[in-house]
């Protein structure tokens, strides 16, 4: 569905960004494919790495998604529209609390209104765990970002499609904890573990692309799409990069939890099960996407109690599959 169309990435120098181009490039024919960001040094830096010559639907658009009038003139003929641009750093957020919601509330509402205006088909915002029953102020704006895609579908008054994808930690993404723990294991460590008993959700980057491009295939407008991933335990995950090597409990940080959710006990009441994906279905609209069977009463997709977890020969496989040095 992507061949021939004009694709747009808010935050297209991040990690995902850089991957989704990577893939779509790979994969698809798009007639554009165009990367929004504020940062002119990134874009120069991935203009070196898909080089206009060899891929000539790439485009290059610097602006921030705080600015309306810049999104309206980069969501002219664009047909699907990538949201990956947010502030996600915790202790930034927390430190800087107007910045945070001015990026990713107030970009939010900007993306939606844009798109309504501009004939944008369809738009697929990424969301996070720390979206659900949020402690900390990035958890809150990412809760209220999915809340606005929600409710587009029924106050824009027009044949945009607006959905969410909820997914965990992504393996060596930007702020991912593996870059640091091989840094300390290569300082002759110990390795700095928060608690003994936390637990994440864990996907891949190339994962975490191919659910959100198959993702404009299920949506129906007002989703929520959330896959089935393993656990993993921060424990296994220090075994797993450096083996036997002592491990120092510093404490949970500010804002962090134990254990991560992504469908609590109350959303479960709309939330079916598609195979492969939940879906959390709006409330205060009709639904026309995927159908599925219901999940049971109280369920709930918590890290902690998850049924599929990755072993630390699991996590050493993939590690080595994604580049990481665990020797």
């Amino acid at each position: 569905m992507f061949n021939g169309k004009s694709i747009l990435i808010t935050g297209g120098t991040g990690s995902f960004g850089k991957k989704c181009t990577e893939i779509l490039l790979r994969s698809y024919a798009p007639k554009r494919l165009i990367i929004f960001s504020r940062d002119e040094l990134k874009q120069f830096e991935m203009a070196q790495q898909f080089p206009s010559e060899q891929y000539p639907c790439m485009r290059y658009f610097i602006g921030d998604v705080r600015d309306k009038e810049r999104l309206y003139r980069a969501f002219r003929g664009v047909d699907y529209v990538i949201h990956a641009a947010a502030l996600k750093q915790v202790p930034a957020a927390e430190y800087n609390p107007t910045e945070c919601i001015h990026t990713n509330v107030g970009g939010a509402e900007n993306i939606v209104n844009a798109a309504a205006d501009c004939g944008v088909k369809k738009v697929v915002a990424l969301s996070t765990d720390k979206a659900v029953a949020p402690v900390n102020l990035y958890g809150a704006t990412k809760l209220c970002s999915d809340k606005l895609f929600i409710a587009a579908n029924a106050y824009t008054a027009c044949d945009t499609v607006y959905s969410v994808v909820r997914y965990g930690n992504v393996m060596g993404s930007r702020g991912s904890v593996i870059p640091f723990f091989i840094k300390k294991k290569d300082e002759g460590g110990p390795l700095p573990v928060t608690d003994t008993r936390m637990t994440r959700f864990w996907i891949t980057l190339e994962q975490s692309v191919h659910m959100v491009l198959r993702s404009f295939e299920l949506a129906g407008g007002g989703e929520i799409l959330v896959p089935k991933i393993p656990s993993m335990k921060i424990t296994d995950l220090a075994e797993a990069i450096a083996p036997g090597m002592p491990t120092e409990e510093v404490g949970v940080r500010p804002g962090e939890k134990l254990h991560e959710t992504m469908i609590t006990a109350e959303d479960s009441r709309h939330t079916i099960d598609i195979g492969q994906y939940y879906v959390i279905r709006p409330e205060t609209f009709s639904y026309a996407g995927p159908q599925g069977t219901a999940v049971p009463e109280g369920f709930s997709y918590n890290s902690g109690t998850n049924e599929s977890w990755l072993t630390v020969p699991q996590l050493r496989a993939i590690l080595k599959e994604q580049g990481f040095d665990v020797r």
